[in-house]
């Protein structure tokens, strides 16, 4: 169930928002902004590289792992990128028992591939820097001959040890609204039932992600317009204004998606690379955030790989009980929701659906409405006859933003934001 009434009550929302989520998102724009500077004053701009590494590994876990996805899927083919999650976890002891157990990130392990060496790259980003693992991971990739690149806090261990290993150090950016009610039950606080496994900022992929995209630009790994990143940041602080607390349901793209995908079980399918970081991004955030399961997929392939959930007994058709029983004291059944997810640079903007359509000036996501006439790839219709045959609702939702990162960053806020207030909403019994 969801709270329709706590949704436009914007008092209620930051109420609700023990860990400051939706300010969080809020002040992505600053720390994409923020993460660039501090990556220049860093020497990111006085680098010289000799040439492009043959691969770029990408190592981290959570969001780092996710911005490491994300920026293969931006390079495309042109370039190796490798994200490298970790292979094994090994208890962290405590000092002693009146201390908080450590989180379980840091005693996780990772490996490299038996092929890296002196023509690679290996790039660690984290949050924390408190990882063993990754400060392992440095020496290894050290002794192969990498090179080197380390993003983390000022001050922690994997920084510390990016200069024993001659990486180039670039400072993680941390959020400027640390929640000041962690031990209220907060996710991850010390009231949570999982200390351990703390949930993460949500606008952390941005201070991972940043860096990470002026070092490839640098190198000639991602092909980007030179005020690409500087105008992602823009991008990230228009959605903020957007999907803003106080605006409407109505007029809020992303509580409209949170309310359409409430009481379903969302099948996130997207259409290329880009949308299909987007739609692997959403499904964690809804499962961090919402506590719903999604499941991801690419077209063509979801097709044949989700069909069996039309034909069970989650098809909205499916009800093979007696028709007259009494439901009045039944929950509500879940429904499958399809949510399509697309990039169609270039393609003209149809009428907007409502809020947050196609047609927006801004050139925002947008709803496409059902009727749209548009050219559509058959994969994306024959993902629409399906779902009628099943009385399935799609809602599709495209970027046509020509840079594809633009259209990364679009599809990216806009869910993000979607995915914080159907957790906030939502009605746990």
């Amino acid at each position: 169930m969801l709270d329709d009434t706590l949704l436009d009550d914007p008092a209620a929302l930051q109420r609700a928002d023990h860990d400051r989520a939706l300010l969080a998102l809020a002040g992505s724009g600053a720390r994409v902004r923020t993460a660039l500077r501090l990556a220049d004053a860093a020497g990111l701009d006085r680098l010289r590289p000799d040439g492009r590494p043959r691969a770029v590994l990408v190592a981290g876990h959570g969001s780092a792992l996710t911005a490491g996805e994300m920026l293969a899927a931006l390079a495309g083919t042109a370039s190796l990128i490798a994200p490298l999650p970790p292979t094994d976890a090994a208890p962290v002891p405590r000092p002693d028992r009146a201390t908080a157990p450590a989180a379980f990130t840091a005693g996780l392990a990772w490996q490299l591939p038996g092929w890296a060496g002196p023509l690679d790259l290996l790039v660690i980003s984290s949050a924390g820097g408190g990882e063993r693992g990754l400060v392992a991971l440095a020496e290894q990739a050290y002794a192969r001959g990498c090179a080197i690149v380390v993003t983390a806090p000022e001050g922690s261990p994997l920084a510390e040890a990016a200069l024993q290993v001659r990486a180039l150090p670039l400072p993680f950016v941390p959020s400027a609204v640390e929640s000041a009610e962690a031990g209220a039950g907060a996710p991850g606080g010390p009231g949570s039932a999982e200390p351990d496994l703390p949930a993460e900022d949500p606008a952390a992929l941005w201070a991972h992600l940043a860096p990470m995209l002026a070092l490839t630009q640098k190198l000639g790994v991602t092909q980007l317009a030179y005020d690409a990143l500087p105008l992602t940041a823009d991008l990230l602080d228009a959605t903020a204004v957007r999907c803003r607390p106080d605006a409407a349901a109505y007029t809020n793209p992303a509580k409209g998606l949170a309310a359409r995908l409430a009481g379903t079980v969302p099948l996130l399918w997207a259409e290329g690379p880009v949308a299909g970081a987007a739609a692997v991004r959403f499904a964690a955030q809804l499962a961090d955030r919402a506590g719903r399961p999604a499941l991801a997929g690419l077209l063509p392939q979801a097709l044949t790989a989700h069909r069996g959930m039309f034909t069970g007994q989650l098809g909205a058709g499916a009800d093979p009980d007696d028709f007259f029983r009494d439901r009045v004291e039944e929950p509500d059944p879940l429904h499958l929701q399809v949510l399509l997810l697309r990039h169609v640079p270039g393609e003209s903007a149809a009428a907007p659906s409502g809020p947050g359509g196609a047609g927006e000036a801004d050139g925002g996501p947008g709803e496409v409405p059902a009727d749209d006439a548009g050219p559509r790839s058959f994969g994306a219709t024959r993902a629409h006859r399906l779902a009628t045959a099943h009385d399935v609702r799609l809602t599709e939702y495209a970027s046509r933003r020509s840079d594809p990162l633009h259209a990364l960053v679009d599809l990216v806020a806009l869910t993000d934001f979607a995915a914080v207030y159907l957790g906030l909403a939502a009605v746990r019994s």
